[in-house]
């Protein structure tokens, strides 16, 4: 490893860490008491996206139960830049909230594409909710009609309303992020639903509500059959320059495993190097969102050498022989360990050397073939299969029709396993 990767990958280790994260909210908090400013956590509203009409459901019981005060702005939704298969992440997120809805007791099942006209109608009245109170109660309400289909009548000009989106789109960019569904308080960001209870956790620690876990809806236990098909399979698409996929790895791995399934590991290719862009705000976020679910999930991560570019070509120029060596998933675990957690430079002979010897493997041998050509059209087909499914990202899993986005999702996978051995089982 050069000086410069070895430097680079210490202060990423420090970016990510607790201890930074405990200084800054430290910070914060001292800085906002000799303000004498109070406790003010900001949401921001995309009317026509899912995911927020699922996060709106909770805000109610959030704002009675955290002695915060609460700022709700709406936004026109995340530019171009941030979602460059726009069509496609609308499409699945109509498909996955209903899901997500069930997973956390909430209302769902309802998730067609709103009516352009009654998604401006419910911005002019939430516009005008927002300018009078904090009404969570009726926000929702408008929210349910849009969401259910029910028709809502025309209320005036919207011109309020793109006034009100704009204040939001550019408070939602002063702060440094782009989606909706969003909350931000103090530095930090959580996307919905899934990310809420990093929040109300940090508010617990300041005495201002209770804990996440005190308030975690009871999940239904999945009926598992004694024995899954012999023909099931679950094909699992991954990138090694994706922190989240290197966060599912073993544990998708693990629950295969478990569950008694094939797992077909299915690498693409990273979005940069497809063309599609992530932008510094978007790649800033992805970090800090993957090391606190790294913590979380007692997985090593933050001492990073970025694999992208030739790490990941003569990463992928090994699969082949990582495979033949029965030791496939010893090699992604350990290259993706390497450099998202030990800063290992994989694009060196050194550093390839150091990850297939703790794979098993032997560097000697793979010498020999690595650098090949042969992966390119491997990865090509998975990127291709992965769009049938509608999908672009990873971790992305596919069992029979199925597709399901996401290291946060691992359930859902559980889910769709257990239901495929059921009901080829009935």
């Amino acid at each position: 490893m050069s000086f410069r990767s070895a430097i680079k990958s210490r202060i990423a280790e420090y970016i990510t860490s607790e201890t930074r994260v405990q200084r800054k909210r430290s910070s914060f908090e001292k800085q906002r008491s000799r303000r004498g400013e109070g406790h003010e956590v900001h949401y921001f509203h995309h009317v026509a996206d899912p995911y927020a009409h699922l996060t709106l459901q909770a805000l109610g019981d959030f704002q009675r139960l955290y002695a915060v005060t609460m700022k709700i702005h709406l936004i026109s939704g995340p530019p171009d830049w941030a979602v460059p298969e726009r069509s496609a992440l609308e499409a699945y997120a109509r498909t996955d909230a209903p899901f997500l809805a069930k997973h956390y007791g909430l209302a769902g099942g309802y998730f067609d594409a709103p009516d352009k006209d009654q998604i401006i109608q419910a911005e002019i009245l939430m516009s005008a909710v927002l300018a009078a109170d904090t009404n969570v109660s009726k926000l929702l309400e408008i929210s349910n009609k849009l969401w259910s289909g029910e028709k809502i009548q025309p209320s005036g000009s919207g011109d309020k309303a793109d006034y009100a989106k704009t204040c939001g789109d550019a408070l939602l960019a002063e702060y440094g992020h782009y989606l909706g569904a969003t909350f931000y308080y103090g530095g930090e960001w959580y996307w919905g639903i899934d990310r809420l209870h990093y929040l109300q956790d940090r508010l617990h620690e300041l005495g201002l509500g209770p804990s996440a876990s005190n308030l975690a809806p009871a999940v239904t236990q999945k009926e598992y059959a004694d024995t899954p098909p012999t023909n099931m399979a679950v094909d699992f698409f991954l990138s090694f320059r994706s922190p989240y996929s290197y966060l599912a790895f073993d544990r998708t791995c693990a629950l295969a495993d478990q569950l008694g399934v094939k797992l077909n590991i299915r690498p693409v290719l990273p979005m940069v190097m497809r063309g599609l862009p992530v932008p510094p705000m978007k790649r800033k976020y992805i970090l800090a969102d993957a090391a606190r679910e790294a913590r979380l999930h007692a997985i090593p991560f933050g001492r990073i050498c970025d694999p992208l570019g030739t790490a990941i070509e003569r990463g992928y120029s090994l699969l082949d022989f990582a495979e033949k060596n029965d030791k496939l998933r010893e090699f992604c675990s350990s290259f993706m360990t390497s450099v998202w957690a030990k800063g290992v430079d994989a694009s060196t002979d050194r550093g390839l050397s150091r990850i297939l010897s703790e794979a098993g493997l032997d560097w000697q041998q793979a010498r020999l073939v690595v650098d090949n050509e042969d992966w390119r059209a491997k990865t090509e087909k998975n990127r291709k299969e992965l769009t049938k499914l509608g999908l672009w990202g990873v971790p992305s899993f596919r069992i029979g029709t199925t597709g399901i986005w996401g290291q946060d999702r691992l359930w859902a996978l559980e889910n769709a396993i257990c239901d495929a051995t059921l009901a080829a089982e009935n």
